[in-house]
């Protein structure tokens, strides 16, 4: 019988691990052809996620457990789960009900078919228009300066297949944009559109500096645009500056007495082009330490407990 992983990270989703995995294993019953095991992988939550999740394995041996020692993030976490996989398709999902596991089956009739990736894409949500506005902005962004084409509007919800996993682990990325890391790996992929719920209990972990090193993560990943951009645009201010400098000049040779500079024009000036150099010497920053990061090469995360594995972590 071929193995089908499901894994799924959570922080404090006490009140959905339950209701998750039910209908987690509902879909798998359906396909008896098949074999799976459930693992969570929890970043250190403070509620009783990982007392509701010891008391599933108790219960389904099916259902396994990875706690972190300490919150390590919604990039690190998820790809460490996926490196202990050992399913011959590996299914990557969130732990909030956000994506539907009701898509199970049909992403494994797609795998059959021969996808080595099946990719769970929300061209539409439920969420405010506001939001989805920044995320679709977001991707048609990052998908035109990105210099390999990416998935749009997909955020890692899909199915793996082993080979894929085993690219990932050989290329040992410390803190991957995993999105377009299965973009940048080229396997032919299939989409399965769904329609994002609402999150129905508890609150959204995503906060304004997550979602901010989401997006600079993937841009500094997959583009040197910004950063290009910033050489571009710092000839083409220095040949303005020297326009407007020579301009200056000729209208006070002409104008002697009537024309008088000021100083508006140099406050103005000066300060427009200190932004100018600020904001470029900050993307300069984030791909400086995006190396930084890399340089380093901490572990994904450091595993505080396993429940269900037949071995142990691994060094």
């Amino acid at each position: 019988m071929k193995l089908i992983s499901i894994v799924t990270g959570c922080f404090n989703e006490e009140d959905n691990v339950d209701e998750l995995h039910a209908r987690i294993r509902a879909q798998l019953e359906r396909l008896p052809a098949y074999d799976y095991e459930h693992i969570f992988i929890d970043n250190a939550s403070t509620d009783g996620t990982v007392h509701k999740i010891k008391a599933l394995a108790v219960r389904d041996k099916r259902v396994k457990l990875i706690v972190n020692t300490r919150n390590f993030g919604h990039i690190r976490s998820p790809i460490h789960a996926l490196l202990q996989a050992r399913g011959d398709a590996v299914i990557a999902m969130a732990s909030d009900l956000q994506e539907p596991p009701e898509l199970i089956p049909e992403f494994i009739a797609q795998w059959e078919q021969g996808y080595r990736v099946v990719a769970g894409v929300k061209p539409s949500s439920q969420h405010t228009t506001a939001m989805s506005f920044i995320r679709r902005f977001f991707y048609a962004t990052i998908g035109r300066i990105s210099d390999t084409r990416l998935i749009p509007n997909f955020t890692g919800f899909g199915l793996y297949d082993r080979a894929v996993i085993e690219v990932i682990r050989q290329m040992d990325d410390p803190y991957p944009y995993f999105r377009g890391l299965i973009a940048d790996i080229g396997f032919e992929h299939a989409e399965i559109p769904f329609v994002q719920p609402r999150r129905s209990r508890g609150i959204s972990k995503n906060n304004f500096y997550t979602l901010y090193d989401m997006a600079i993560l993937g841009i500094t990943s997959h583009s040197k645009i910004p950063i290009r951009l910033a050489t571009m645009s710092g000839f083409a201010l220095s040949a303005l500056s020297l326009l407007v400098a020579i301009a200056y000049l000729v209208y006070k040779l002409l104008s002697w007495e009537q024309f008088s500079v000021g100083i508006a024009p140099v406050l103005i000036g000066f300060f427009f082009f200190a932004s100018v150099q600020l904001f470029f010497i900050g993307i300069l920053g984030e791909y400086i330490a995006a190396i930084h990061t890399q340089v380093l090469k901490r572990p994904l995360v450091v595993e505080k407990e396993r429940v269900n594995f037949d071995a142990s972590p691994p060094a």
